[in-house]
């Protein structure tokens, strides 16, 4: 269904059971709710499964500067009500780990457990002096394809390139700038102080987007968290690791439960 919220069309979509512990998943930078597609169809046997194509990516209709963190965190708070949905396992890959943060720690009663995916949380380099937003600017076709050549470094993998392209695809290169700028600028150091949930960490070991040092870093951090190490991974597991990832999610919720 089409969401309407301030400045934006939401599209998000449920399945799996009406009742029982729900799993609301957040994708990454533009990386659109088809990111994760394959994990929710494997946990939506025993999970309620929500996601969304957070504004700026995918099929949700917004323009750029109606891109503000605090209107994605607004967003993903958005999502759940028109579910009526009171609690959630919030799971969130690349980017996207800003705002699952954001959301556990200034509404932690909406969140039970916290699930992060090669999360890219931590403010970057200044926007000024960004060489990835340079090349967005200067040459946005060439820069995606670098990105997704990096995201991807598994073997055998054409075919994840060949979806992952067509998914970055349906964002607009203004959209995908804007989202840029607000994850540079965005700081949830002091949130993940606050982050009180048991917490996943997955990180792929072949990682070239975001270091696996960084994942160790956010689980020193984190009061309840773990680390899993996906050996053969990249940067978008959720896309090449599909029943690694549902079955690390699942063994984690059934473990903490």
């Amino acid at each position: 269904m089409f969401l309407d919220v301030p400045g934006a069309k939401l599209y998000a979509s449920r399945s799996g059971p009406s009742s029982g512990q729900t799993i609301l998943a957040i994708g990454g930078w533009i990386g659109s709710s088809e990111l994760w597609q394959e994990p929710l169809a494997i946990l939506s046997d025993d999970y309620a499964v929500v996601s969304y194509d957070h504004r700026g990516t995918g099929i949700s209709v917004t323009s750029p500067d109606a891109i503000t963190f605090d209107s994605l965190v607004a967003d993903a708070l958005a999502v759940l009500d028109a579910y009526g949905i009171d609690q959630c396992v919030l799971a969130a890959e690349s980017a996207g780990a800003q705002t699952a943060l954001a959301v556990a720690a200034r509404h932690p009663e909406r969140v039970t457990h916290l699930v992060i995916v090669d999360g890219m949380y931590s403010r970057g380099i200044a926007v000024d002096n960004d060489p990835f937003l340079q090349g967005l600017r200067s040459n946005y076709g060439a820069t995606i394809e670098r990105f997704v050549q990096l995201c991807v470094p598994e073997a055998d993998s054409e075919h994840i390139k060949a979806w992952g392209r067509k998914l970055l695809a349906r964002a607009s290169p203004e959209s995908a700038i804007a989202l840029r700028i607000v994850g540079s600028e965005a700081d949830v150091t002091g949130d993940i102080a606050r982050v009180l949930q048991p917490t996943l960490v997955l990180h792929g070991a072949l990682d070239k987007i975001v270091p696996l040092d960084r994942a160790k870093e956010l689980v020193q951090a984190l009061t309840n968290a773990k680390l899993m190490v996906l050996d053969d991974a990249g940067h978008v597991p959720t896309l090449t690791q599909p029943v690694m990832v549902a079955n690390a999610i699942r063994s984690f919720l059934r473990s903490a439960a």
